[in-house]
């Protein structure tokens, strides 16, 4: 019995695994952008940046996603440790609300979401509708693997050492903290470790007085694996979680010794197990933001001391890894197209990392950052250069038919790889200096109108190259489909903004020039990415010679 239950066991906790990193991937692939640019505007203050972790974590349902955004923008500058502090302890209690609302029955919504979530998934083209549908499926299998937990823990019930175990746990409060810690670093989640121990303590009878370590432990071991997966980020990076991990370890301890020093603390309390205990981990983090928001800056120059400067990568360093053009395979046009084209991702990953922050910029800026941005466009020329020189050496050996036109349009693709990194340099950040420069600012409207454009534009970014690496058909025509979308989203922004000086909004009529450049540029960028779509639906004859209606 003992092998099938850990079986049902590990199988329950893998599905619950992913339907939470399915939810996840969903709203990166909706609005990812507009959840960065969240964490992003964390500046603001102590309080302000908690919410935004808060409502993010709830989206995403982890707050270790949220560390992992937050310890990039921290690595930009974008953020200070402070500022990161609190988006991550807000993030940890948006995590603690997801498990409040997933420990209710609510079995009766699986159906619901699935039937909902596959019809919008398998049934319907837009972007939109199809994360949606991916998020309702998750949801759903999280539902059903909560369902699979408690069938599968309700057996232990009844289990001769379950009693010895509880007992054990009960008594030693140091052993249940540190099982819980290992449990949530395992799982790679709190919710999941969280959502496991109440399972526990509803179907096999584990005792409050042994839940109550483990929980406070899964939020210790929470802060591990951030730490974990920041590993290999620079010193700032590394510093949001490490001071995470100080305020969820000194407030577990602290939490311990004070459940410990009171004699039978929840007597008394009329409430399901399951219930209870998904409560005492929401307090807990409550109780983390109030008593250490206000010591976010004490802490962030504590870590900032105790961790040593990182000498090895500064600058430009971590910008331009070794190139993937090797000159030992030139001689074999099908081996060295392959290494071209891993490069020509690496120009449009970068093209990309500079144009994510734009909206951030144009907002608030500072000339340091907006500068910073700036220089990375030459490294993304110094790449274009690299590969046109490349792949004419390729050329001056016998290709195919199919390899020479790979080629050209692997240089073509370069070029307007180029050409958009300029526009952001050169158009896009020179406007965001220009802002700070005059000290204006868009209207709240105009700002909001800029951010959805960008956001379609950052998500076409990645699907184009998700095209240049895959050559898929479907992915091809959705991408040119997107074109026609940003035409429209292009019109409806000169249209509105045309109504705001009609009603002459002091900040529209003091940015209008720039309003309409940012328009124009985010138009041509993302047609510029677009264009890698172009051959693939050219070889499939799914492309029209011209827009134009036949003369008669």
């Amino acid at each position: 019995m003992a092998i099938l239950v850990l079986i049902k066991m590990l199988g329950a906790v893998m599905l619950l695994l992913y339907a939470v990193r399915m939810v996840r991937t969903g709203f990166e692939r909706a609005s990812g952008s507009a959840l960065r640019r969240t964490i992003g505007k964390a500046s603001s203050g102590p309080l302000s940046g908690a919410v935004s972790g808060m409502l993010v974590a709830i989206l995403l349902q982890s707050a270790t996603a949220v560390a992992i955004l937050a310890a990039g923008f921290a690595t930009s500058g974008f953020i200070t440790t402070a500022s990161g502090l609190a988006v991550l302890l807000g993030a940890d209690l948006g995590s603690a609300l997801v498990v409040q609302f997933l420990v209710f029955d609510l079995s009766w919504l699986i159906p619901v979401l699935l039937a909902a979530g596959a019809w919008l998934f398998l049934k319907i083209e837009a972007r939109m509708a199809k994360q949606a549908g991916r998020i309702m499926i998750g949801i759903a299998l999280i539902l059903l693997s909560l369902q699979m937990i408690g069938e599968a823990t309700a057996p232990l019930k009844e289990a001769r050492f379950m009693p010895q175990v509880a007992g054990y746990l009960a008594e030693d409060a140091s052993t249940a903290l540190a099982v819980g810690a290992l449990l949530a670093f395992l799982l790679h989640s709190s919710v999941a470790t969280v959502l496991m121990v109440a399972a526990f303590v509803q179907q096999a009878g584990l005792s409050m007085e042994a839940a109550v370590p483990l929980v406070l432990g899964a939020n210790v071991g929470a802060g591990l694996v951030a730490i974990w997966l920041t590993r290999g980020m620079d010193r700032k990076a590394k510093l949001l979680p490490l001071g995470n991990f100080v305020f969820r370890t000194v407030g577990a301890v602290a939490v311990l010794l004070a459940v410990s020093a009171i004699e039978n603390p929840f007597a008394g309390i009329d409430a399901e197990p399951a219930l209870l205990i998904v409560a005492v981990h929401v307090l807990f983090n409550v109780l983390l933001v109030v008593c250490c928001l206000p010591l976010t800056k004490p802490l962030a120059w504590l870590v900032e001391k105790v961790v040593p400067e990182d000498r090895r990568a500064e600058g430009e360093a971590r910008l331009m890894p070794q190139s993937a053009l090797d000159q030992r395979v030139v001689g074999n046009p099908r081996l060295a197209l392959a290494s071209a084209t891993r490069e020509l991702l690496r120009m449009g990953e970068l093209v990309e990392a500079m144009t994510r922050p734009i909206v951030i910029m144009l907002e608030k800026g500072s000339p340091e950052e907006i500068t910073g941005l700036q220089l990375m466009d030459r490294n993304v020329n110094a790449i274009h250069s690299a590969i046109k020189l490349y792949i004419a050496e390729v050329n001056r050996g016998e290709l195919t038919a199919d390899q020479a036109e790979r080629s050209m349009e692997l240089v073509s693709f370069a070029v307007n790889l180029e050409r958009a990194g300029d526009l952001v340099a050169k158009n896009l950040l020179e406007q965001a200096l220009e802002l700070h420069q005059r000290k204006i600012s868009f209207s709240q409207q105009g700002l909001k109108e800029l951010a959805r454009m960008h956001d379609r534009v950052l998500a076409n970014m990645q699907l184009a190259l998700n095209v240049l690496v895959s050559g898929d058909v479907a992915s091809a025509r959705e991408l040119i489909a997107e074109k026609d979308k940003m035409r429209e989203m292009e019109r409806e922004c000169h249209n509105r903004h045309l109504e705001r000086l009609k009603s002459r909004t002091p900040e529209s009529m003091e940015t209008s020039n720039a309003h309409l450049e940012v328009v124009r540029s985010l138009k041509e960028i993302n047609s510029l990415f677009a264009a890698v779509a172009v051959p693939i639906l050219a070889r499939e004859g799914l492309l029209r010679d011209t827009r134009l209606v036949p003369a008669e």
